[in-house]
């Protein structure tokens, strides 16, 4: 499978193609930021003379097939709008989640299919792509795009069905769960963002997690990549250390290569829910303080998981 657009629709590979050099640290560097400002319907790519023949079969939300005439010229991107949504609008800022099929310009061979089965795509900031947001910037929920993507790097250009599935919240939305006696309080502001308190009393010696809203959505498995917010404070002070809202945009890492306390509080939760998890320094950045500037410190967590990614079956 030829994968280079689908590398450009998604900043997590599709494919057993995994990435290297992976982050280990919750407070590593937030999904980017949106490249672009301002009405998303002007970054969205207009149709031509190839996206508009393009003849699809099959209903939206499973792979289609798409029928065209072969060995057309794509000098540049082209997308047309085959069946609009009666959902919202894309909004700049928002997280899509869409799912796609890729065919071969040259033969009309299908490449593959992607984001249709569950836990398969993360969903994505359009104007944190550029690419992204000429495809499906301007697109309503619901909508069906054919797309045909230029001859690039001596690979041929291919033609793309896409249907824009749903948008997702950035603060989790799972049914409220009642407080664990013995655990930090957490008060939400109008966004979602956390606000921990701690009680009074020695950190626990092991870690704990309770879950303050139960989601119903995907599990989040062994060496998923996970769409998150987290807000992280120190037992000790009751201070905030780091957190992704105040970074303005929820993180992704591949294969959640966290701390092991906080990975150990991600496993088996379902996407929707929000967890809070106490981490004793063993199971966070270890006992020694000259090692790490979290080092032998308790670290409390509160994480809203939006999305996640089941990491490629092994071939």
């Amino acid at each position: 499978m030829r994968l280079r657009p689908f590398a450009i629709l998604s900043t997590v590979a599709v494919s057993a193609l995994l990435l290297a050099g992976c982050a280990s640290e919750p407070e590593a560097s937030p999904t980017d930021s949106p490249t672009a400002s301002g009405d998303v319907c002007e970054q969205a790519a207009a149709p031509g003379a190839v996206s508009d023949g393009v003849k699809i079969e099959g209903e939206f939300g499973t792979p289609s097939k798409a029928t065209f005439e072969l060995k057309q010229d794509v000098t540049e991107l082209q997308r047309t709008v085959v069946s609009e949504g009666d959902g919202d609008k894309i909004k700049e800022g928002e997280f899509v989640s869409y799912a796609l099929s890729a065919f071969d310009s040259t033969n009309g061979e299908r490449i593959g299919d992607a984001g249709y089965g569950d836990a398969e795509m993360l969903p994505q900031n359009v104007l944190s792509n550029p690419t992204l947001s000429q495809v499906i910037g301007c697109a309503t929920v619901g909508s069906r795009l054919a797309v045909a993507f230029p001859s690039q790097n001596g690979a041929p250009s291919e033609i793309y069905v896409v249907d824009v599935l749903d948008t997702v919240p950035t603060a989790a939305w799972g049914k409220k769960q009642d407080a664990v006696e013995g655990m930090p309080t957490v008060k939400l502001a109008e966004d979602g963002e956390p606000d921990i308190t701690i009680p009074k009393g020695d950190a626990p010696k092991d870690l704990k997690v309770s879950v303050l809203k139960q989601g119903d959505g995907a599990e989040v498995a062994d060496g998923d990549t996970t769409l998150l917010h987290y807000y992280g404070v120190d037992w000790e002070t009751g201070e905030s250390f780091d957190s992704s809202w105040s970074k303005g945009a929820p993180i992704s890492i591949p294969g959640n290569t966290y701390v092991p306390g906080f990975v150990q509080a991600l496993a088996g939760q379902k996407v929707g829910s929000q967890v809070l998890v106490v981490i004793p320094p063993a199971l966070g950045y270890g006992e020694d303080p000259e090692a790490h500037d979290l080092g032998g410190k308790t670290l409390v967590f509160v994480i809203d998981i939006l999305a996640t990614q089941h990491a490629p079956a092994a071939q």
